[in-house]
This record gives structure tokens, sequence and C-alpha cells, in this order.
């Protein structure tokens, strides 16, 4: 149905009055082209523990949580660590939600589009996956610290303004 490194359809038609409960899993090899995907070292776990239920007559609404464990780079020190995420999900489909790409303005939190009567539950944990990343990671305890000069360290302004087609440091 797709080329998403992780995909678990569900058809809409299938889902009783009450909802369903459903756990998402990914397997090694889906955590390996997820982390791929998001640029991260490793992905040792990823479950999504979802509850699908009907919304208006003919679409989904799905809530509940992703969670993981992963390995990724520190911006500040360039070291791997562990990295939990956790990231809440809610998101509603509908087959009359707009077309992607379509001349009409999607509302923000309008319905996703609900294709052929599937959602793919792998996609919608992939995405929240995705989001709940910290794009600028930093390992526990890390912090930039700026090199100070010494006493008679010049200011990059002043280099700057020797630089300035006048050469001087007068306004």
């Amino acid at each position: 149905m797709t080329d998403a490194p992780l995909s678990r359809p569900l058809q809409a038609a299938s889902v009783p009055a009450e909802g369903l409960d459903i756990e998402v899993v990914a397997s090694p090899e889906e955590r390996e082209a997820v982390a791929a995907l998001n640029d991260v070292l490793s992905v040792e776990s990823l479950v999504a523990r979802l509850h699908v239920r009907p919304f208006g007559s003919d679409g989904l609404e799905v809530s509940g949580s992703v969670q993981a464990q992963t390995t990724r780079t520190c911006v500040v020190t360039l070291e791997p660590f562990e990295e939990a995420v956790r990231e809440d999900v809610s998101v509603r489909f509908s087959p009359r939600a707009a077309p992607v790409g379509g001349e009409q303005d999607v509302d923000e939190d309008g319905p996703d589009p609900l294709v052929g009567g599937v959602v793919d539950l792998g996609a919608v944990t992939s995405e929240f996956f995705t989001l709940g990343l910290d794009p600028y990671p930093r390992k526990p305890g890390a912090a930039f610290e700026l090199e100070e000069g010494g006493a008679g360290a010049e200011s990059p302004f002043a280099i700057l303004r020797r630089l300035s087609p006048n050469g001087s440091d007068e306004r």
C-alpha cells in the first residue's frame, strides 16, 4: 500500500462504534528504516498505543501516544546519547478532507484525508515519532561555551570596521 518505513493499514469500515485499541510495535527492520528517515543513530524501541474510533459518518479519529527510545548525536559534543521520545497523538481522518495540493485552503485543525477507506497507523506512528524528536538534541549536561579571548583580544566588530570601505573606527 505504501513505501513508508512503517505500515499498518486499517480499514475504516472494520472499526466498531466503540472503537478499537491498537498497539503498533515496530520491528527491528522498521526501526532501522525510521532511524534512517529521521537521521537518528538508532531507534531501540518504537511503540504506539492508539485508540481508533469512528468520526462523523465515515471518518476515523486516532488518539493515544507514541513512545520510543533512541540514540541521538548531541549537537554540542557530537557524542551519542540516549533520548526518550513521547508524543501525544490526536488526528482525524475523513474522506471529505481537502485534497493534498488542492486549490482550497485547508483548515489547520481539519481532518486529514482518508483515502480508499484506509488509515495507515504505521504512518501515523512514524509521523508522530518525527514530531516528538528534539530538533537540536543535547546530551544531558552538555553546554555550549564560547571561548573567550585574552584581555587583548580584538572584537570581531572591530575587525569588520577596519574592513569597511572608509577603514576607520569613527562614525
